[in-house]
């Protein structure tokens, strides 16, 4: 016997087309048709974490970064890219989801070059950062995560900026993100000078982010290390992180016997010596030459 015979039901014919709306809360609306609270329900809560830094000085601006792309307890990748150029003259170091920073690196890129074809120049740094800042502040809330350094160098001379995917905008000299950047900041702040040379300001990146990736769990992998001059970016060198710290441990000078004489001794900012910083042994790509 049939369901139809039994219940007394009867299957109502769709076939005819109703001039009446279905009632409320009758729609039938896919997954994820409200970003926000989608993402709070269903996306996933995976820590990610990273070291990139960048500086200002009178050569140019220092880009440096690790390459341990991390998923909670899993390392996703040990080789990824984190610093990415944008044109010859500008490109960024990213901090967040790794496809979020590749995405928007993608835009910033295609928006800088359609403006050059209408005015035929390139923004400026300033203007490039303000343009990312704007474009990402649009979707404030949705679970964006990008935060980047741009370093560049324009008719001004060499700039950095930060901006994060909230539309935050800032100028400095030095920045540093991600979960490592306690650390980095903690060898930056007492190393950085802006009248360092070249060699010093490289020496000065290795060991900042170095030291970070020992410290920081999220970071490791190997430093990458670029330098944006007036002529354009260069690549500077490519580190494996742990060789290059126990490099930097066996140097004379770092030790913790040493850090205790120099906090002993007067300070000698006035008469012109600064902390010299010795660059990394057994790094066959680091140029020779000190500007």
């Amino acid at each position: 016997m049939a369901l139809q015979d039994v219940c007394k039901w009867q299957a109502p014919d769709t076939r005819e087309a109703s001039p009446h709306l279905p009632q409320a809360g009758g729609w039938a609306l896919p997954q994820g048709w409200d970003p926000q609270t989608f993402l709070q329900i269903h996306g996933p809560r995976l820590a990610h974490g990273t070291t990139t830094l960048a500086f200002r000085f009178r050569h140019g601006v220092i880009a440096a970064a690790d390459t341990r792309s991390s998923c909670g307890n899993y390392v996703a990748c040990p080789a990824s890219r984190k610093v990415i150029p944008v044109h010859r003259h500008l490109l960024g170091t990213t901090s967040g989801t790794s496809a979020d920073c590749v995405t928007w690196y993608r835009v910033l890129r295609r928006e800088l070059r359609l403006r050059e074809l209408r005015e035929g120049q390139l923004p400026s740094v300033a203007g490039a950062a303000r343009l990312l800042s704007v474009m990402m502040s649009r979707y404030r809330g949705l679970d964006l995560c990008v935060a980047t350094a741009l370093c560049g160098w324009d008719r001004s001379g060499p700039a950095l900026f930060y901006v994060y995917s909230d539309g935050t905008c800032l100028q400095g000299d030095i920045f540093s993100v991600g979960s490592g950047s306690p650390y980095a900041y903690g060898v930056l702040d007492g190393g950085y000078r802006y009248d360092m040379s070249t060699q010093e300001a490289y020496a000065l990146a290795r060991r900042a982010v170095a030291h970070a990736t020992h410290r920081d769990a999220y970071s490791g992998g190997s430093v990458d290390l670029f330098h944006v001059r007036e002529s354009g970016w260069e690549y500077v060198s490519h580190n494996d992180a742990w060789v290059l710290y126990s490099e930097l441990r066996e140097l004379p000078g770092l030790g913790p016997e040493q850090e205790r004489e120099e906090e002993a001794t007067p300070d000698r900012a006035g008469e012109g010596g600064g902390p010299s910083v010795a660059p990394a042994p057994g790094d066959s790509r680091m140029p020779t030459e000190t500007l």
